[in-house]
């Protein structure tokens, strides 16, 4: 359910980083289609997993796409001049690509990146807000059989080198906002599902493995288990901390959906009418956390909570990726390494 007020974004200017990424696009086109005079300036650059077709058919007088670096400060204030909010998505987010590709991308985007626009935020008054969108993992792991959610009072305990990085950068905006007093709102959502999302993600990349007949690897016993949300659940709690979010807050963004990444595979290939056989256990990744579970109660208590569910959306974020070859192919085309094995 929406907490936030749509006149509320009327005419509003958005700086938006990382938008042509899966959820910083689909924000965008939410805000441009559910409110008025809403002018989107949205600046990527356009790494491995952006993609600017994500965006295409979205009202261009009202969209500016610039190309370019978080971590470049000059350029951010020069955006933010222009901004009356600011929502942060641009970093790097998979997991496996941080353990074996090494961290340097990480450290670059998600912390002086992050490092970039909070002195460049300090330096443009008329910025109202900026959301740093940061991710469950920085809390470490739950026992697999435990009945607790992690509050936003919990210790930060990365376990991987991406999560780590986004503790490091929000513990760089609690000292901003302490020190200099940045207007910044952290959120630390659970895992996203939706269409255009980047095929090394769980669940497109087993719809299209699934697609293919080919094998569909799971860690372990693939019984760690996932809290999931749709994208535009995301997109509406992330409208409602610019709204009501108190300044310096952290609020947890969940659905209350937990599956085991096992589940999701078996109802992929139901979906799909694909046998279970496809299934293979392969061995499992260097410090695999085991259960992220979050209470979203700071979130609630604003009035949020989510209007679609996993059962009810899936089949239809199977279908888009069924009906839309063109775009897969588009993606597949970069020639990008994508992971077998996936968060």
């Amino acid at each position: 359910m929406s907490a936030y007020t749509p006149q509320f974004f009327k005419n509003k200017r958005f700086l938006i980083t990382g938008g042509c990424g899966f959820m910083g696009s689909n924000f965008i086109r939410y805000i441009l289609e559910h409110f008025s005079g809403t002018r989107v300036t949205n600046l990527d650059l356009l790494t491995y997993a952006g993609n600017a077709e994500n965006l295409l058919g979205v009202p261009s007088a009202r969209y500016t796409f610039v190309r370019g670096d978080i971590a470049d400060e000059s350029l951010a204030i020069q955006l933010m001049k222009k901004a009356d909010f600011v929502v942060n998505f641009a970093a790097e987010t998979h997991v496996d690509r941080s353990i074996h590709g090494g961290s340097d991308a990480f450290i670059h985007s998600n912390i002086v990146g992050t490092h970039s626009l909070l002195k460049a935020i300090g330096a443009s008054p008329n910025v109202k807000k900026m959301i740093q969108v940061s991710t469950d993992e920085v809390w470490g792991d739950l026992p697999i059989n435990s009945k607790k959610k992690f509050t936003v009072n919990a210790p930060l305990l990365p376990n991987s080198p991406y999560a780590a990085s986004k503790a490091a950068a929000e513990l760089l905006i609690r000292s901003y906002v302490k020190t200099y007093r940045v207007p910044v709102v952290v959120s630390r959502s659970v895992n996203n599902f939706g269409p255009r999302q980047f095929p090394e993600k769980l669940i497109p990349f087993f719809t299209l493995r699934a697609l293919e007949d080919k094998p569909l690897p799971l860690y372990g016993d693939g019984t760690n288990r996932r809290e999931w949300l749709y994208v535009d659940d995301h997109t509406t709690a992330l409208l409602t901390l610019l709204q009501k979010g108190d300044i310096g807050g952290v609020y947890g963004v969940s659905s209350g959906e937990e599956y085991s990444n096992r589940a999701i595979a078996k109802k992929i290939l139901g979906i799909l009418d694909k046998p279970k056989s496809l299934i293979s256990f392969v061995k499992d990744r260097p410090a695999h956390d085991r259960k992220y579970a979050v209470d979203a109660y700071e979130l609630r208590r604003l009035g949020w909570k989510p209007d679609y569910s996993l059962e009810t959306e899936l089949p239809e974020v199977i279908e888009w990726y069924v009906q839309n070859p063109k775009w897969i192919a588009n993606v597949i085309r970069k020639k990008v390494a994508i992971n077998a094995h996936l968060r």
